[in-house]
């Protein structure tokens, strides 16, 4: 079976799990960034894509009431990060087996979205792209749209949380390029001829 095929499975068995925090349209977006790092930078796709589609299952366990209190600039209970990567891995050994997926691919998978969030530190180039890709979705005009709405920011508020984070939050040079890249649309879309500086 091909790459494509078991990804069209994956795609249609988390759907169930995506249903909360807009983790359709994230997930979404994320994995078209995913596959634009994976073409610049390298990296395995058998483990980068199932990784990005189902990084965020895990939510789907945490009550739609607390979930914003886990992540975002007024985070108050960022243990439940932790929870949802904890209850993402479960779901995705779940899937995975049922696809009779590779085993050291899934281990490799597991491991990804078992600290895709909470783990600081990259463990391999495939798991820099999940983290890469996973962020990259705040400088997209939908994920600032979201960010900027469940967050209670203005828009200026969202672009300087954006323009802080730049480059920092990236672990490698593509992600940079495209975030910065995002940002000026971002910028341009709201009319504001404010630069980063690019040094």
């Amino acid at each position: 079976m091909s790459n494509s095929s078991v990804f069209t499975q994956i795609r249609k068995l988390v759907r169930p799990y995506l249903s909360t925090r807009h983790n359709d349209v994230h997930t979404t977006i994320s994995t078209q960034f995913a596959y634009r790092l994976l073409s610049a930078e390298g990296g395995q796709e058998s483990i980068v894509i199932p990784a990005i589609l189902m990084h965020d299952v895990g939510w789907s366990k945490v009550p739609e009431g607390l979930q914003i209190k886990a992540f975002g600039p007024n985070a108050t209970m960022p243990e439940l990060t932790r929870r949802h990567e904890s209850e993402g891995v479960k779901i995705a050994a779940e899937i995975l087996d049922g696809l009779d997926y590779d085993s050291e691919q899934t281990a490799q998978i597991l491991q990804i979205i078992g600290g895709h969030d909470t783990r600081k530190k990259a463990i391999s180039l495939d798991d820099q792209i999940v983290k890469d890709a996973d962020k990259l979705w705040r400088y997209s005009r939908r994920g600032l749209q979201i960010d900027v709405e469940r967050f209670g920011e203005s828009y200026e508020q969202g672009l300087n949380r954006l323009r802080k984070n730049w480059p920092g939050c990236f672990f490698t040079y593509t992600a940079r390029k495209l975030a910065w890249q995002e940002l000026q649309k971002r910028e341009r879309e709201a009319g504001n001829d404010s630069r980063l500086d690019h040094n």
